[in-house]
């Protein structure tokens, strides 16, 4: 009973993760002046102050809520790991396992902090911040990605699951590719695929799509859970 309640709410803070970051993303994007989803990078939303930056025209004037939407995400995604984990580890699931994707969880929430606090700006290349902002990026991706596909291989191990494990795995995958080619893309002239919002939002979608694909599974699972249980009762 503990382990499904805590699954539950780990389902809670993904779903709400996911909504935050998306609708405060469009808000943000809407108050943008000429942004563009396929040219900008999302972090451009969460500059504070009008420029240029990488040739990129700098003006977000509702930067705070994006930044706040960096940071709430973060910490759900840290929340949500923390209590499917201590969930799992009421019915089964190796404690290693458990570790690791909570590890890699929180891998991202420190990214995706430092995202929101160091921003990619001018000002913060001239001052050396933007490699805060960069290490950030480069954890909340690798980190998140690398935690989806962590979690889809331990699912792939049920013959029950392995839908779910098999799409987890997918997704992950397909972010990490995005953001090497987001890299190759970007700092290349012989390599012009598509546009690095694009790249960037193919490593970074991944991870939402995840948790809500993982909230919608881990809500079944429960919903079947108790059926059974209150066909035994």
């Amino acid at each position: 009973m503990v382990g499904m309640r805590l699954k539950l709410y780990a389902s809670l803070c993904w779903l709400v993760a996911v909504a935050c970051y998306l609708s405060a993303e469009a808000v943000t994007a809407a108050a943008y002046p000429g942004y563009s989803y396929a040219t900008n990078y999302i972090s451009d939303l969460g500059v504070p102050g009008v420029g240029s930056f990488q040739g990129r025209a700098v003006d977000s004037p509702l930067h705070a809520v994006m930044n706040t939407a960096f940071v709430l995400h973060g910490v759900l995604f840290v929340t949500a790991a923390v209590l499917v984990a201590r969930g799992a580890a009421v019915g089964a699931a190796g404690p290693r396992l458990r570790r690791w994707f909570v590890g890699l969880a929180i891998v991202h929430g420190v990214g995706i902090l430092l995202v929101g606090v160091f921003h990619g700006s001018q000002a913060n290349a001239d001052n050396g911040l933007m490699v805060l902002h960069v290490l950030g990026a480069g954890m909340a991706i690798v980190g998140g990605n690398a935690a989806v596909i962590l979690a889809g291989a331990a699912f792939l191990r049920s013959p029950a699951h392995r839908l779910f494990g098999s799409v987890s795995v997918a997704l992950g995958v397909i972010g990490l590719v995005s953001l090497v080619m987001l890299q190759v893309d970007s700092s290349s002239t012989a390599v012009d695929l598509l546009s690095d919002g694009v790249w960037e939002r193919g490593a970074v979608y991944t991870i939402q799509v995840w948790e809500v694909t993982a909230a919608v599974a881990t809500l079944m699972s429960l919903r079947c859970a108790r059926r059974v249980a209150e066909a035994r009762a």
